[in-house]
């Protein structure tokens, strides 16, 4: 059975890309060698996996990775640092990630 991966990557100016793929390794080596050069992520080398999860069904990976890029970035934060309680906290408090957020 293929595997899908949704994952996200920390770029050099300390933002977020959310991305899916089939193959993370090679996804991630494209990414890095910035191929395309108008790419979000080639302007942003180097580049760091921070973050994946694996699914066996890509309609579940769609899913996911639409709902990751639509979350905040303090929500992303508590994801990847595998801080469930305050992802959880932060999901309830709509309108704090506006309130607290870098810029």
């Amino acid at each position: 059975m293929k595997q899908y991966f949704v994952y996200i990557i920390t770029c050099s100016d300390d933002s977020y890309y959310v991305g899916i793929t089939n193959n993370i390794k090679r996804r991630f080596i494209e990414h890095s060698s910035g191929k395309n050069p108008n790419s979000y992520t080639a302007k942003r080398l180097p580049l760091k996996l921070s973050y994946f999860e694996v699914y066996n069904y890509p309609l579940n990976a769609i899913k996911r990775e639409k709902q990751l890029k639509g979350w905040s970035r303090i929500k992303k934060e508590a994801l990847m640092s595998k801080e469930y309680k305050s992802l959880k906290f932060f999901a309830k408090q709509k309108n704090w990630s506006k309130r607290h957020s870098r810029t």
